[in-house]
Formats: C-alpha cells, structure tokens, sequence
C-alpha cells in the first residue's frame, strides 16, 4: 500500500470490525480469539500502522487527552520556561499539551483560542493580558471545559495562578534604597497588565516611604518589554543623572546592558542595573544581573497540576494559587560610587 495504512485498512485486511482492531491495539482484546489478535498484531507491524489520534478518540467514545496552552510570545525565555513546567507535569500524566504562541496580538488570541476549543481538548491554560473571563466564556460557550488563568490581570475570576508582584517592586525598591541609590531610573512599557502596574506601584510606595520621589516625566522611560526595547532606552538613561536603573523585566535590562557597554558606561560601577523574572540568560550576561526571582518553571507546573485537577473533578472549588518572589544579589548592583557615569545630552 503506497497510503498511509488507516484501522479501516488494518480491519478489512484480517476480516474483523474496526472496533475489534481497535480495542486489540489499545490492549483490550481479550474477548477476541488467540488467533484473531495475533492477525491484527501481525498487520499493524507488517504495514507500520500508527493510529489516528482524533479517530481513536471517536472510536473510543473519549477525550482527547490534550490541554492547550495559549502564550502572548514563545520566544520569551520567561514564557518558555513556564511552557517547560507544564510540559513536565502533561509528560507524566501522557497528556499531549498544544503550545500557541499569540505575539501579544488579541486578535490572534481569540483565533488560537477558538481553534483549541474546536480540537475537543480536555483544558485549557491562558496567559493573556486582554482576555477577560467573559470573552473565553464567550468562546467556549456551552462546552465543559476547564481553564487555569496566569496572572497577568488580578481582576479575573476563576482558577489562577500568581505571585505577588507588589512585593516584587517593593523588594526591588528597598534593595537599591538600602544600597545608597537616591536617583533612580524606571524602564516600563506603555500599556501595562495589572501584575506590572502592581509591580511598579510596589516600587514607587516603597521609594516614597524612604523619602524618594520619582518624577513621571523625568524618571520613567517608555519603551516596548523586550530586550530591543532596553536597547532602545539607553539614550535616556544616558541622559539621566541616576545612579541606579529598575527594569520592568530581566529582558529590558539585558538589552539596556549592551546599550550602556556600547557606550562605555561600566556597570556597576557607573550604574547600577536590576531586572524582574530571574530568567536563565542572567547566569549568562556580564556582568550577572541581579534581579527579583519568580518561580517560573513552578508556576508552570503549578498551573498544570490546578488544570489537572478540575478536568479530574468537574466540581473542584475555584482556586488562587500564589507563589512567594525573592531578591537575587548578582554583579549589575552596587553602593553608588564616585566615579560618575557620563551624562550625555
């Protein structure tokens, strides 16, 4: 057979009904005769048969065995770990996780969203900045399928997980207050989630306590959450008297890392520079960045295990899951020195 071989194909070769192969293949043939399930075994092997995976769920009256995973951008070192942990935990539960990655597009998200739901998949795992509760309601309409929010908005209801972001800046603010840093630099986007305002609001309320105002206008710089997007800020901080820079996320001050080494500015001598997410290219820039530690991989795993959990009982109580963040000393920070970082104008 020059096609791919199908059940069908593998039933009418050993005269037996598509329901006898299948229940053969999947190990409950036991009703059938020694010699029937030797046939059908013997076919399987000899035309390298692999089952339909959507066929065999009809066949067998049962679910697909597939969560969906919905990510505003997979090539984020931050959400690719979190895809990481929920992959871990859908390995050992033979769970297949379908991965989409949005580009932060709403559009785009409702569209991966809606071809999940189509797939007759068992759960769903959403991190999104623009999905409310209601729009995934919406889509998945009359279907029984369970869902696990990530925490990029507090006002959601449901099953989530989280940290605690405002204790995230807080730690931020107080570490660089604690160092001797007066003059600060913010580097946030412009549309913000409510996990990120939280995150700032913890770090202006902690500077304020300690006598420090920042100036809207003057001490926060506005560019994209990317690494291009701290690049792109390193005129600003250039043109900046601070002695210290807290970057909305560890992939803005990488890129505005390279900035300040492109125009000579030595860090931390010259200025300090601390990040948010602690994710694994921080062991690997220079110098190390220190930064605030989300456990992302366990908030990966965590989600899973709270999807799996209502797909195995329809009436588990809603949850909110948070886990701690912490403080990680690397070498971008130090008491702010002498010796001054060139001012350009």
């Amino acid at each position: 057979m020059g096609k791919k071989v199908t059940i069908r194909d593998i039933a009418r070769l050993a005269g037996v009904s598509v329901t006898t192969v299948s229940q053969i293949l999947n190990g409950k043939g036991a009703r059938f005769s020694k010699e029937t399930q030797k046939r059908v075994l013997k076919l399987r092997d000899q035309y390298g048969y692999v089952p339909d995976f959507n066929a065999r769920s009809l066949i067998l009256r049962k679910s697909s065995s597939m969560i969906g995973v919905l990510v505003p951008d997979i090539s984020s070192p931050f959400f690719g770990t979190f895809v990481k942990g929920v992959q871990q935990v859908a390995q050992h539960e033979k769970m297949i996780p379908l991965i989409f990655s949005a580009n932060r597009d709403p559009e785009l998200e409702q569209s991966y969203l809606s071809q999940m739901i189509s797939r007759s998949i068992d759960g769903l795992i959403i991190a999104s900045v623009t999905m409310t509760t209601a729009t995934i309601d919406r889509l998945i309409g009359s279907r029984d399928i369970p869902y696990i929010l990530f925490d990029k908005n507090y006002a959601q209801r449901g099953t989530r997980v989280l940290t605690d972001d405002y204790r995230g800046g807080s730690l931020a603010a107080q570490y660089l207050v604690d160092l001797g840093h007066q003059r600060l630099v913010v580097l946030r986007p412009q549309q913000q989630s409510e996990n990120f305002t939280q995150r700032m609001k913890g770090f202006y309320d902690t500077l304020e306590k300690n006598g420090i105002h920042l100036d809207q206008e003057r001490d926060v710089v506005i560019e994209p959450l990317s690494r291009p997007g701290g690049y792109a800020a390193t005129d600003a901080v250039l043109k900046s008297d601070a002695t210290a820079v807290f970057a909305g996320n560890d992939d803005m001050a990488i890129g505005l890392l390279r900035g300040l080494a492109e125009h000579g500015v030595k860090v931390p001598q010259q200025l300090s520079v601390i990040g948010y997410d602690d994710i694994y290219m921080d062991e690997y820039v220079s110098p190390r960045l220190t930064t605030v530690r989300q456990p992302i991989l366990d908030l990966g795993t965590g989600a899973a295990k709270l999807l799996l959990s209502k797909i195995h009982d329809e009436h588990a109580a809603e949850q909110v899951r948070r886990f701690p963040v912490e403080l990680v000393v690397r070498d971008s920070t130090a008491a702010p020195r002498a010796e001054k970082m060139i001012k350009f104008d």
